[in-house]
Formats: structure tokens, C-alpha cells, sequence
């Protein structure tokens, strides 16, 4: 991936727009998580419910901790391990997280991508991103920028082509604090 669509990447999400991108294993759709008008495109592009919740991607567990707290050394290590790589975690909440992004919960999902266009994106952004799958809400995934289109009611405002990382599955979801497997 160029730099200079890195940096494009990185200015739509800044302006409030949303953009598709390869992950582990499909596309994501992403956007800034601070914006709730960026989030509710999202979601109305999905036609996802903003009860669910989200999860947020990022270079490093830096990017996420404005978002989440931390749970005891034990814990943190076991999720620690499992980073960079198609792993997410339920995490405590900070307050300040926004409820667009925890929906009805007082967790939030958050991984550290080993994608390496997912984490460029991340690192040149600045900061974590939503990333949920690009897909209406229930339907299969798409795993190529023209699946995207076609899958997608609006298109986003930008797509990084790029091949998705190989897994056969999205990310594993796990709550932080048991280590109990919610989604394999």
C-alpha cells in the first residue's frame, strides 16, 4: 500500500467519512470512532443496530486504551499474547467511551490487527478505528473491494484494495475478563 493512499485513507476517515478496507479475513468498513455522524453512517450502511456495539482495530493496545480500561497483569497478558493477530476482546469501557460504540454494553470489543494495510491505516490515522465487517447487518461478509459494492446499499467513500489476510473466519471474540469464547 502507498503511502500516499495511506495518507487519502487517513483523511477520509478524518473528515467524518467511512471507507472499506481488507482485515484477517473479510473487508472492514471503518471510521473514526470519536464521530457519531461518521458512526451513524456506518451503521445505516450496514443496517446495523447501534445496540450491538462495534469494535475498534488498531496498531497498538495505545491506540485503544482512551477507549478501555485495563483488567488485572493476569488477565492482560493472556490478550497481550494473542496481539497482533485476529483475536478480539471485550474490555471494560472507559466512561468517556461513547455509547455509539458500546451500544448496550459496558464493554467494548477491541483488537489489534496484524493486518498490514488494516495497521498502516490505523498508524496513519492516528488512532484506533471502528471496524466492523462489509456486509448488511446478518448477511456473509465480503472479501474483495467488488464484493464491497455489490453487498453495500451506499458504497463508502473510499476502498483500500488489498487481499483480505487468509483467515477462513472473522476475528474470534472472547470476553477479557473469563477468557470465554463469545464468537469463534
Amino acid at each position: 500500500m502507498s503511502p500516499h493512499r495511506l495518507r487519502l485513507a487517513a483523511a477520509v476517515i478524518a473528515r467524518g467519512g467511512v471507507l472499506a478496507y481488507p482485515t484477517e479475513a473479510v473487508y472492514g468498513l471503518g471510521c473514526d470512532p470519536w464521530n457519531p455522524a461518521a458512526v451513524a453512517r456506518l451503521l445505516w450502511l450496514k443496517r446495523r443496530p447501534p445496540s450491538k456495539g462495534l469494535i475498534l482495530i488498531a496498531a497498538d493496545f495505545t491506540q485503544l486504551e482512551p477507549f478501555v480500561r485495563r483488567l488485572a497483569a493476569a488477565r492482560m497478558d493472556q490478550i497481550f499474547t494473542s496481539w497482533p493477530g485476529p483475536n478480539t476482546w471485550l474490555l471494560p469501557a472507559r466512561a468517556a467511551t461513547p455509547r455509539w460504540l458500546t451500544g448496550e454494553h459496558a464493554t467494548l470489543a477491541v483488537r489489534v490487527t496484524a493486518h498490514p494495510v488494516a495497521a498502516a491505516l490505523c498508524r496513519s490515522f492516528g488512532g484506533a478505528i471502528v471496524s466492523s465487517s462489509a456486509n448488511l447487518s446478518d448477511r456473509r461478509p465480503a472479501r474483495t473491494a467488488l464484493a464491497v459494492r455489490q453487498r453495500l446499499a451506499g458504497v463508502p467513500d473510499l476502498i483500500l484494495a488489498g487481499d483480505c489476510g487468509g483467515a477462513e473466519r472473522p476475528s474470534c471474540i472472547r470476553d477479557g475478563a473469563t477468557g470465554r469464547i463469545l464468537r469463534l
